[in-house]
């Protein structure tokens, strides 16, 4: 029951639904125009601070620290020095909460408080946002408004400069979950005027509730196989692959669920494709492309999709800055930013092996096989190898014992990775004797 815990006890669906009004409040005055770009600021960071209140309670103040310390090393260093203070200070700050969660869980054995992990999980997102921002500046796509040295401002002033910063940060549409926006597209939505097509917004707004209402409806019948059904505990043989793959589905329906949600609050405020949008802006990048995710046979092209907006962020943060083995920093960086917990550090290990491994077999594949029905029945079994070792890997990275974790190594579900990782070291024995 502890990996299930996480997901199905959560509140935060009820937070994100109590904020929906308010987002559709917001959008409407920014469409009539009955707001100036100041209140339109004031607006999303009161309802921020508002929402993490009464979400995390107390623990609000772990999120509000480090999004003023951001705003602070924003204005206080040069765009070619920002980014790497401030990653180092938002990851150690991070890194210290998690810590906190580990000292609970592991060593007084107790579970951790609801409105922690809604507040640890609040954190991360914000660590997307001030790392996105910071690269930003780095790279010369946001201009910070930078004092000369000596010059006296007022605080009211200084204040007025650092609010677009600072509702960036904690805007509450994003506050406890959504796709990763970026500060040119918030900026550009805030500021620029709005178009609205009723229809088109309308029609995606219940295109998106009518996906969720199935999306549950999926998870009460999988839960209730699950529940009537062995566990890993208990499986025989070939039935732990039936019990992995149940249980990893149930965690896929939730996940999709919540990013759909997510999704929609965005799009309620303005802030997505295609409600009360403005033109010239970034292309909004939703997270949950289910069609892809459950039907690719690569492995490769899951985990790009999967979590889209993150997996992007993880790509321009780690795997275009790093020099050796940027897909291998790439998923530690991952691991790290999840937490660190044992589960998660062999699943993201294991999960950049498949993924090395998906790259060689694909490669060998398209020169080696040559009929259409070869070609049908390779497709055919490497989506169902993909969707098995995504079930084992999910299960590993919500595991939250090492029990749990021993139970899944343990079984039979095991020989999936195995296999993949067997081709592995065979087909880059073979790739180097080629070079």
């Amino acid at each position: 029951m502890d990996w299930l815990q996480l997901f199905f006890l959560h509140p935060v669906l009820f937070y994100q639904g109590a904020a929906f009004p308010f987002a559709l409040l917001f959008n409407y005055l920014c469409i009539t125009d009955s707001f100036s770009t100041r209140a339109r600021y004031l607006f999303l960071l009161a309802g921020g601070g508002a929402l993490a209140v009464a979400a995390m309670g107390a623990f609000a103040v772990l999120v509000f620290v480090p999004a003023l310390g951001a705003v602070v090393l924003i204005h206080s260093l040069g765009p070619r020095h920002v980014h790497r203070p401030t990653f180092l200070f938002q990851m150690s700050w991070q890194t210290l909460c998690h810590l906190g969660l580990h000292y609970t869980e592991y060593y007084l054995q107790e579970s951790p408080s609801t409105r922690f992990c809604i507040t640890l999980s609040s954190f991360m997102l914000l660590t997307q946002r001030v790392t996105s921002l910071s690269l930003d500046i780095f790279e010369g796509k946001v201009e910070v408004a930078s004092e000369a040295v000596g010059s006296e401002s007022s605080l009211p002033k200084r204040l007025w400069k650092a609010l677009p910063y600072c509702s960036y940060l904690l805007f509450f549409p994003a506050l406890l979950g959504g796709p990763l926006c970026s500060f040119r597209r918030f900026q550009s939505h805030v500021q620029g005027p709005r178009s609205w097509d009723p229809r088109h917004s309308l029609w995606a707004l219940t295109c998106q509730g009518l996906q969720i209402v199935g999306l549950e409806c999926l998870k009460v019948a999988m839960r209730w196989a699950v529940s009537v059904g062995a566990g890993l505990t208990d499986c025989r043989q070939l039935q732990c692959v039936y019990v992995m793959w149940s249980m990893a589905g149930l965690f896929k329906l939730t996940y999709y669920s919540h990013w759909i949600l997510d999704e929609s609050l965005l799009q309620a405020a303005g802030f997505g494709s295609g409600f009360g949008g403005s033109t010239g802006e970034e292309s909004f990048v939703p997270d949950a492309d289910i069609w892809t995710l459950e039907t690719t046979h690569k492995l490769s092209l899951f985990t790009r999709k999967w979590n889209h907006s993150t997996a992007q962020w993880l790509r321009r943060l780690v795997f275009q800055q790093g020099r050796t083995w940027p897909l291998l920093q790439t998923f530690v960086f991952s691991a790290w930013w999840h937490g660190l917990h044992p589960g998660q550090v062999f699943g993201f290990l294991c999960w950049a092996v498949m993924v090395k491994a998906d790259y060689l077999i694909h490669t060998f594949a398209k020169v080696s096989i040559r009929s259409q029905l070869m070609w049908l029945l390779y497709r055919t079994l490497t989506w169902a190898h993909t969707q098995l070792i995504i079930a084992y890997i999910i299960l590993a990275v919500e595991a939250r014992s090492l029990s749990s974790l021993w139970l899944l190594c343990n079984s039979y579900n095991s020989v999936f990775p195995m296999v993949y990782c067997i081709l592995f070291f065979l087909l880059a024995k073979r790739k180097h004797k080629c070079n």
